[in-house]
């Protein structure tokens, strides 16, 4: 009806509307004012009633979901790598922490869609470890030194790391451009998850692998499960026959 200002405080409902006009068109703005809502029709399809609980509820179901999903990775990995897969685990419980700092930083609400992404990061991080495991096994089975394999496995898996994490990141930047409401708050969560758990991945777990490790000056092994060697089994599948 008018385009009013706000200038000052508006106590206890009472406000004032001034500017160039007559005393006509005063009234017939005061009679527009006080005429209410126009009648329109509804049809009611469906009608619920929501509490509070529903809300919570579903946070805390999303966070039980992502701790135990932590605790079955972190598992698997300490299993199948020994050490290696403490270091991954201290790397990706150091990945969520980053994560969360970067989001209050930003000052990001944390939604049910974010706890999503969180959990999907989880699964996602831990695959830079895997590759780092994998290819420091493949460097001690082709007769690299402990201190060799570890630092030629780092620095060769970075490569492909990086290109599976930024292909991942194309898709999530999509989402943020394209994407609204819950799929960007999904995509926000998401982004920032990729660039971390790339840094916790490789910058993270090495240095506390270097921790570990670094301070031997003449190491004979590493605790990363079982090093299958070809061409050992060869070996003993000819002296058996």
């Amino acid at each position: 009806m008018t385009a009013p200002v706000i200038r000052s405080e508006i106590p206890n409902g009472q406000v004032e509307i001034s500017g160039s006009m007559d005393a006509t068109q005063a009234a017939d703005t005061a009679l527009l004012l006080r005429a209410g809502s126009l009648a329109a029709p509804m049809s009611i399809i469906e009608e619920r009633t929501i509490g509070p609980s529903l809300g919570a509820d579903n946070i805390r179901m999303g966070f039980d979901s992502t701790l135990y999903g932590f605790l079955m990775i972190a598992v698997f990995m300490i299993i199948y790598y020994h050490v290696f897969g403490v270091f991954s685990t201290l790397g990706l419980a150091f990945n969520v922490l980053l994560l969360l700092a970067v989001l209050s930083l930003l000052q990001a609400t944390l939604t049910l869609p974010g706890i999503a992404a969180i959990a999907l990061t989880l699964g996602m991080a831990i695959d830079s470890n895997v590759l780092i495991n994998e290819r420091v096994r493949e460097e001690l089975r082709n007769g690299a030194s402990p201190q060799q394999a570890i630092n030629i496995g780092f620095s060769k898996a970075w490569a492909t790391i990086l290109d599976s994490n930024l292909t991942t990141l194309i898709v999530g930047l999509a989402l943020l451009a394209f994407g609204s409401g819950p799929v960007r708050g999904f995509a926000v969560v998401h982004c920032i998850g990729i660039l971390t758990s790339m840094f916790s991945s490789v910058v993270g777990v090495r240095a506390i692998v270097n921790l570990w490790y670094g301070r031997r000056k003449k190491l004979k092994s590493v605790s990363i499960g079982t090093v299958w060697r070809p061409e050992a089994d060869d070996k003993k599948d000819i002296a058996k026959n």
